[in-house]
Protein backbone atom coordinates (compact mmCIF):
# COMPACT_ATOMS: atom_id res chain seq x y z
CA UNK A 1 0.00 0.00 0.00
CA UNK A 2 2.99 2.52 0.78
CA UNK A 3 5.56 0.52 -1.23
CA UNK A 4 5.44 4.14 -3.94
CA UNK A 5 5.21 6.48 -0.93
CA UNK A 6 7.78 8.87 0.07
CA UNK A 7 8.75 9.05 3.37
CA UNK A 8 9.47 12.30 4.69
CA UNK A 9 11.21 12.96 8.15
CA UNK A 10 10.35 15.40 10.90
CA UNK A 11 12.12 16.19 13.43
CA UNK A 12 11.21 17.94 16.52
CA UNK A 13 13.24 21.34 17.97
CA UNK A 14 12.97 24.03 20.86
CA UNK A 15 14.21 26.99 19.20
CA UNK A 16 12.65 27.32 15.27
CA UNK A 17 14.56 30.02 14.55
CA UNK A 18 17.84 28.29 15.52
CA UNK A 19 16.87 25.70 13.74
CA UNK A 20 16.01 27.60 10.80
CA UNK A 21 19.76 28.80 10.98
CA UNK A 22 20.88 25.65 11.35
CA UNK A 23 19.33 23.17 8.89
CA UNK A 24 19.60 26.50 6.54
CA UNK A 25 23.23 27.92 6.93
CA UNK A 26 24.71 25.35 8.12
CA UNK A 27 23.25 22.27 6.13
CA UNK A 28 22.67 24.19 3.37
CA UNK A 29 18.72 23.02 3.15
CA UNK A 30 16.09 25.12 1.28
CA UNK A 31 13.13 26.45 3.55
CA UNK A 32 10.10 26.21 1.48
CA UNK A 33 7.55 28.77 1.34
CA UNK A 34 4.81 26.49 2.66
CA UNK A 35 5.25 27.28 6.42
CA UNK A 36 2.67 26.68 9.10
CA UNK A 37 2.93 28.65 12.30
CA UNK A 38 5.84 27.15 14.41
CA UNK A 39 6.48 24.60 11.72
CA UNK A 40 9.35 24.86 8.82
CA UNK A 41 9.89 22.65 5.44
CA UNK A 42 12.94 21.97 3.83
CA UNK A 43 13.80 20.70 0.43
CA UNK A 44 16.79 18.05 0.57
CA UNK A 45 17.23 16.43 -2.72
CA UNK A 46 13.96 14.97 -3.79
CA UNK A 47 12.66 14.40 -0.24
CA UNK A 48 11.72 17.13 2.44
CA UNK A 49 12.38 17.74 6.25
CA UNK A 50 10.23 18.97 8.70
CA UNK A 51 11.08 20.82 11.23
CA UNK A 52 8.13 22.13 14.19
CA UNK A 53 8.68 23.56 17.40
CA UNK A 54 7.92 21.07 20.37
CA UNK A 55 8.17 20.70 24.64
CA UNK A 56 9.99 16.89 23.51
CA UNK A 57 12.57 18.28 21.53
CA UNK A 58 15.71 16.41 21.41
CA UNK A 59 14.05 13.51 23.37
CA UNK A 60 15.28 11.12 21.17
CA UNK A 61 18.05 9.18 21.86
CA UNK A 62 18.33 7.37 18.47
CA UNK A 63 18.98 8.47 14.81
CA UNK A 64 16.22 11.08 13.57
CA UNK A 65 17.29 11.45 9.99
CA UNK A 66 19.66 10.07 7.64
CA UNK A 67 21.40 12.34 5.13
CA UNK A 68 22.25 10.30 1.68
CA UNK A 69 25.22 11.44 -0.14
CA UNK A 70 27.28 10.55 -3.01
CA UNK A 71 30.62 11.02 -0.47
CA UNK A 72 30.63 10.57 3.41
CA UNK A 73 34.20 11.67 4.00
CA UNK A 74 33.98 14.76 1.96
CA UNK A 75 30.59 15.81 3.31
CA UNK A 76 31.81 15.40 6.79
CA UNK A 77 34.95 17.62 6.00
CA UNK A 78 32.95 20.13 4.87
CA UNK A 79 30.34 20.16 7.71
CA UNK A 80 33.08 20.37 10.15
CA UNK A 81 34.69 23.03 8.40
CA UNK A 82 31.51 24.49 9.04
CA UNK A 83 31.55 23.73 13.01
CA UNK A 84 29.53 20.50 13.00
CA UNK A 85 30.86 18.51 16.10
CA UNK A 86 30.41 15.10 15.09
CA UNK A 87 29.31 12.63 17.30
CA UNK A 88 31.50 9.06 18.20
CA UNK A 89 30.29 6.00 18.94
CA UNK A 90 31.55 2.39 20.16
CA UNK A 91 30.24 -0.31 17.57
CA UNK A 92 31.33 -3.72 17.37
CA UNK A 93 33.20 -4.23 13.89
CA UNK A 94 33.52 -0.25 13.59
CA UNK A 95 36.54 1.43 13.11
CA UNK A 96 36.62 5.06 13.52
CA UNK A 97 38.44 7.59 10.52
CA UNK A 98 38.36 10.71 12.17
CA UNK A 99 34.95 11.83 12.53
CA UNK A 100 33.57 8.76 10.25
CA UNK A 101 32.75 5.03 11.11
CA UNK A 102 34.05 3.09 8.94
CA UNK A 103 32.32 -0.70 8.72
CA UNK A 104 33.61 -2.14 5.62
CA UNK A 105 32.73 -0.61 2.32
CA UNK A 106 30.26 1.43 4.62
CA UNK A 107 30.64 4.97 6.34
CA UNK A 108 28.77 7.25 8.22
CA UNK A 109 28.81 9.73 10.75
CA UNK A 110 26.64 10.89 13.51
CA UNK A 111 26.14 15.14 14.51
CA UNK A 112 23.71 16.92 16.46
CA UNK A 113 21.24 19.41 15.47
CA UNK A 114 21.16 22.69 18.27
CA UNK A 115 18.52 20.54 20.17
CA UNK A 116 20.25 17.38 20.23
CA UNK A 117 18.32 15.90 17.44
CA UNK A 118 20.83 13.11 16.20
CA UNK A 119 21.17 13.37 12.38
CA UNK A 120 23.79 10.99 10.42
CA UNK A 121 25.62 10.62 6.93
CA UNK A 122 25.21 7.81 4.84
CA UNK A 123 26.62 6.53 1.66
CA UNK A 124 23.91 7.07 -1.60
Amino acid sequence: MLKNSEIIATVAVKDIDAARRFYAEVLGLEALPEQMGEVIQFRSGNTKLIVYRSQYAGTNQATGANFAVDDVDATVAALAAKGVRFEHYDIPGAQRVGDVHVMGEFHTAWFKDPDGNILSIVPR
